[in-house]
């Protein structure tokens, strides 16, 4: 689509594919919302979407998607990927960006379907897009945060070098909650083998960056 580059953006590893997702894909991804991302009673969401039945997780997948392509601008974007993983979808990588061309710090969210988890993609996707933050944009700083009680999350970024950056306290549910700030600096990112990204150059003026000469 030459008027929305974005499609063709692709970020691939030895195992994964991030990208942009087609109606089919967005289809399938609802469907793990519906299937269930965490166990029953836990929360690791601020918000609380998951507590919905099945066809409203799903519902609300596909929406947030449509809201985030309507809303993009270069001075602050939110860039989605569906995970494929051996041809199928499995969960969600965000990216995203305020004033990105001027403080170079991105920000990154994720789930990935229940039945999927512990076999190493959770950290191989927030891999991908650091990849395409660092490698391919040029960022200087990623961050992330978790309740404290999801140390999958905390853990996944320890491995990928994140140090802590502060705990803050948010309403979860009917209660508050401390979230353990994370960030990691480009001088402590370490590339990886096997990652690529395709089709990023005609993408560059939507991240707020001039196109390469």
């Amino acid at each position: 689509m030459r008027h929305w580059p974005l499609f063709a953006l692709r970020v691939t590893t030895p195992r994964l594919e991030l990208r942009l997702p087609t109606l089919d894909d967005l289809d399938a991804l609802a469907d793990r919302a519906a299937e269930g991302v965490h166990e029953p009673g836990g929360m690791p969401f601020g918000v609380p979407w998951t507590d919905a039945p099945p066809d409203e997780r799903a519902r609300s997948t596909v929406q947030i998607h449509f809201r985030q392509w309507g809303a993009w601008s270069p001075d602050d974007w939110s860039c989605s990927f569906v995970v494929a993983w051996e041809g199928r979808i499995v969960g969600t990588q965000e990216m995203a960006g305020r004033d990105f061309a001027y403080t170079r710090e991105i920000s990154t969210g994720s789930w990935l379907g229940l039945r999927f988890q512990d076999k190493g993609i959770g950290t191989e996707m927030r891999a991908a897009v650091l990849h395409l933050a660092f490698a391919g944009l040029g960022a200087r700083h990623a961050t992330s945060s978790a309740f404290v009680d999801n140390p999958r999350s905390l853990a996944v970024s320890r491995k990928l070098g994140y140090r802590d950056d502060g705990i803050e306290v948010h309403r979860r549910r009917d209660g508050a909650a401390q979230q353990q700030r994370v960030r990691l600096a480009r001088e402590d990112w370490t590339a990886r083998a096997g990652f690529e990204i395709h089709g990023l150059d005609p993408c560059l003026p939507l991240f707020g960056l001039p196109p390469r000469a």
